[in-house]
């Protein structure tokens, strides 16, 4: 949890320079904590044992993501500001995948002792940013030394009466469709890893992402029978949906097309724009199975369905070579 320091300190021009070894824990907390808003929800936020956070459908949703420097972000790549975003971002996508809403964040902060403070409070003005966008707060957290930067958040949602949807309710004879964007992520990972800085638009979607948020719970009201975010692969996903429901998915190349600038892209870098929409993972896509006839949310496009069987299928055949991104593999 996130502590009340001793002191009501701001950052100013006269301590940007100096390390958090140098700043202390405390005063550290209050300088990323002090004036921020709070939703409504929040009974009790940062500077106690613990916060206390409204639960008003009597059920609580919880995910965790932890992001690490040069795994998943890079500060030669990403601003700090950006790196506070995405952490926030992929975070409560996963919330929106159960089709709930979010309610708030709790952060825990692991950075080496010569961190800049100016830095802290940048990533701190993105997880602030990307949190207040759905009006909602950091209520707490912990921060901790360590011999790299690492950010580890756990999200907390509302189902708003609603039952939550799982990976496992897909059945024979649903439609797939995908709310959010495929495959910009991983171009502008694949342009930033060749030393580039544009396309803008690709590299952009890289830094931070731009989950559909509001599609989540929109999809649960519509019916939906299962859904998931597209954090590791639209491919590697969807075989989660696949394995939890007992049965097949076949994704129509035709029905997801591939985007022009992603087309345009690949052909510069000599690499496949469809491989990065089927395989491509950060785009926090939110992908979703309704029984037929169903008509489908905003936001959400057609681009496959299910089946009889097991395993994920392109056209009806097994995609060749690597379906998106495992973490040790």
């Amino acid at each position: 949890m996130l502590k009340e320091g001793r002191s009501q300190l701001g950052p100013d021009s006269s301590q940007d320079a100096q390390t958090i070894s140098q700043m202390g824990e405390f005063r550290l907390i209050d300088r990323v904590t002090a004036g921020r808003v709070q939703s409504p929800g929040t009974t009790l936020g940062p500077g106690d044992d613990a916060a206390v956070l409204a639960a008003p459908d009597g059920r609580v949703v919880a995910s965790t993501d932890v992001l690490v420097e040069g795994v998943h972000f890079r500060f030669d790549w990403s601003s700090p500001h950006q790196v506070g975003r995405k952490a926030v971002a992929v975070n409560l996508s996963d919330i929106s995948a159960m089709g709930a809403v979010p309610t708030g964040l709790l952060v825990g902060l692991a950075c080496p002792p010569e961190t800049p403070a100016e830095r802290v409070d940048e990533l701190a003005n993105g997880l602030w940013e990307e949190a207040q966008q759905l009006g909602i707060g950091i209520i707490g957290g912990d921060m901790v030394s360590s011999p790299s930067l690492t950010i580890s958040i756990t999200a907390l949602g509302d189902l708003q009466g609603r039952d939550p949807v799982t990976r496992s309710g897909a059945r024979p004879g649903d439609v797939v469709a995908v709310a959010g964007r495929l495959g910009w992520a991983a171009a502008g990972l694949a342009v930033l890893g060749r030393g580039f800085r544009s396309p803008v638009a690709v590299v952009g979607a890289h830094r931070v992402p731009e989950p559909p948020y509001e599609a989540g719970p929109r999809a649960a009201t519509g019916g939906a029978t299962s859904m998931v975010d597209t954090s590791d692969g639209l491919l590697a996903d969807l075989g989660h949906i696949a394995e939890a429901s007992g049965v097949g998915v076949d994704i129509n190349s035709a029905q997801l097309g591939v985007p022009q600038r992603l087309t345009e892209v690949a052909s510069a870098l000599g690499s496949d724009a469809r491989h990065w929409v089927l395989t491509g993972g950060e785009d926090q896509a939110l992908v979703a199975t309704f029984p037929q006839g169903t008509p489908l949310p905003a936001d959400f496009r057609q681009i496959g369905v299910v089946a009889e069987g097991s395993g994920v299928t392109v056209d009806g055949n097994t995609y060749q070579g690597p379906i998106g991104w495992e973490h040790w593999r």
